[in-house]
């Protein structure tokens, strides 16, 4: 293993002479922390949001193709398993707005510091997890 880290630490440098180029850490080396979790999920919403948005368009097509094709959408979207990915997509769609108006305050220069980048982390998981449950329980029992 050290031959190999060996080799690929050596480099040319911008006058082609040889260098020994350092070897940033990788995963073992650091602890997760609230932000590294952030910021993969939010890289992971938007490729869920992207696949989500896929069947919300066959429902749309479906719609205005004929009474057929709806229903099975329909069927498919009313299923547990289609359920289950539309709370999912929903799960992606409000993480990804909440976290972008942390994103959106960290462009304004607001919540640097270690403690608020913390707190406004954590509450971006619980206000997604709060605000997704609040808009099913509203779409289920009131619609």
């Amino acid at each position: 293993m050290k031959d190999v880290r060996e080799a690929l630490s050596v480099a040319r440098n911008s006058e082609g002479r040889m260098v020994k180029r350092p070897l940033s850490p990788h995963l073992q080396v650091y602890r997760p922390q609230i932000t590294s979790f952030t910021s993969i999920m939010h890289r992971a919403s938007g490729v869920a949001l992207s696949v989500g948005t896929l069947l919300m368009t066959w429902w749309l097509v479906a719609a205005a193709t004929s009474e057929d094709a709806f229903a099975t959408a329909q069927w498919f979207i009313g299923s547990p398993i289609g359920l289950l990915l539309l709370f999912g997509w929903t799960l992606a769609l409000v993480y990804h707005f909440i976290n972008g108006i942390r994103h959106l305050a960290w462009d304004a220069g607001v919540g640097f510091e270690a403690p608020q980048y913390r707190h406004t982390g954590y509450a971006t998981l619980i206000g997604t997890v709060g605000v997704t449950l609040l808009l099913w329980l509203v779409g289920l029992v009131i619609w």
